[in-house]
């Protein structure tokens, strides 16, 4: 059953805002990314114009009351829900959002689908390219919208490197390095799911190495073979349950070495053994006619070196601010030079998945959908296995 929670709604702004349909939203999870995708749900009606959709916050699901009724209340949902499949039969939900742990992320995900309801998943869309390509023939079977949460292609930075690369500035491309450290895991006294393979599926790799493999198949293309390490530096950790100490079975690093189909060569690491690194995401892209350079903890410029657009005697890279009303996502903004931040990559994100929901048109190939996820499942699955077996794995899709 339902519990109604003390909140307002937003049928006010919804009249301001015009005559838009209303997409009810059912939430899993109200942790880290459960706070940001509801707060990119707050935040479209009253920004995003034209306004494709109103999102309805309907329902918040988790499994402990007093937690999952606090945050309903804070983030503004109008109602709690204590297990998924109940929150699934509510027919005032149009739209699931799946922001629980790794391994809730597939038979809620396709109950959803088989429900008729269309589909937002965090990250990685499954624990293994088997779990994903389930997820994916479910939403195709369904017929449904679906977006795996690859949030970073919504940096307008990153937007604009897509942009440099689709119109040719670069040239062939010769490289592609990226890397994601983090510092969190350094200490054996940290203790959470991320840790077992069970809840997880893999450690760095899937938590913070997916999104370098996601940036790679989005701005360069897909790649054909992987060669890579991985390491575990602390080997066993306190049970987040309570059982006492437990043996990681995760990687908390990675390096691969990465060929693309068009001839461009790679390399992709993370980490959460970084000290002093908090949130480092960063990629570098070099061809034949110049470079570019990105990194997220300085989200609103792109490093470029294109001497064939640039004045003559340019030397280097110079770094550019990407806030005019031009670049992408700008205009729900402010006025160029007023930076944004990492919450509104989330917006641009749920903004354009509302968008292909109205619209009737796919997610793909600026959002992520599930094809992406599997993909991207395929490309950790061959790292894990070119690490174990200590040679290079050929990248196959099943799609």
């Amino acid at each position: 059953m339902s519990e109604q929670v003390g909140f307002l709604t937003m049928g006010a702004t919804a009249e301001a805002a015009g005559p838009v349909p209303t997409i009810g939203i059912g939430m899993l999870g109200y942790a880290f990314m459960g706070k940001a995708h509801s707060n990119a749900f707050r935040t479209i009606p009253y920004m995003i114009r034209p306004l494709a959709a109103m999102p309805r916050m309907v329902a918040l699901c988790g499994r402990n009351r007093e937690a999952v009724t606090a945050a309903a209340t804070r983030f503004g949902y109008e109602k709690v829900y204590l297990d998924w499949r109940e929150m699934l039969k509510d027919d005032s939900i149009q739209l699931f959002d799946n922001g629980g742990p790794n391994n809730v992320h597939a038979e809620p995900t396709i109950a959803a689908a088989e429900a008729g309801k269309h589909v937002l998943c965090e990250k990685p869309l499954g624990r293994t390219a088997k779990e994903s390509k389930q997820m994916l023939d479910a939403v195709r079977k369904a017929g449904v919208k679906h977006m795996c949460a690859f949030n970073y292609r919504f940096v307008p930075a990153v937007r604009q490197a897509k942009a440099l690369l689709e119109r040719g500035a670069l040239g062939r491309i010769y490289h592609f390095r990226a890397r994601y450290l983090q510092e969190w895991g350094n200490s054996p006294d940290v203790a959470q799911w991320r840790y077992h393979a069970d809840t997880a599926g893999s450690g760095a790799l899937g938590d913070l190495g997916a999104h370098i493999i996601d940036m790679a198949r989005f701005l360069i293309g897909e790649p054909t073979e992987v060669s890579a390490l991985t390491a575990t530096f602390i080997t066993e950790r306190d049970d987040p349950g309570g059982a006492g100490r437990k043996h990681v079975d995760v990687d908390d690093a990675f390096e691969a070495i990465v060929r693309f189909a068009n001839g461009a060569v790679g390399t992709l690491e993370a980490t959460r053994f970084a000290p002093g690194r908090k949130n480092h995401n960063c990629f570098e892209i070099n061809g034949e006619l110049g470079s570019i350079s990105f990194d997220l903890e300085d989200m609103n410029h792109l490093e470029v070196h294109l001497p064939g657009l640039d004045d003559k005697d340019v030397q280097g890279f110079r770094k550019v601010l990407v806030s005019e009303s031009i670049h992408p996502f700008w205009q729900h903004w402010w006025p160029q030079g007023h930076i944004i931040g990492w919450e509104h990559t989330f917006i641009h994100e749920v903004n354009h998945l509302l968008e292909a929901i109205v619209g009737n048109h796919d997610v793909a190939p600026y959002g992520a959908d599930f094809v992406d996820g599997y993909r991207n499942a395929v490309i950790c699955d061959a790292i894990i296995e070119s690490a174990r077996e200590g040679r290079r794995v050929a990248i196959r899709y099943e799609d």
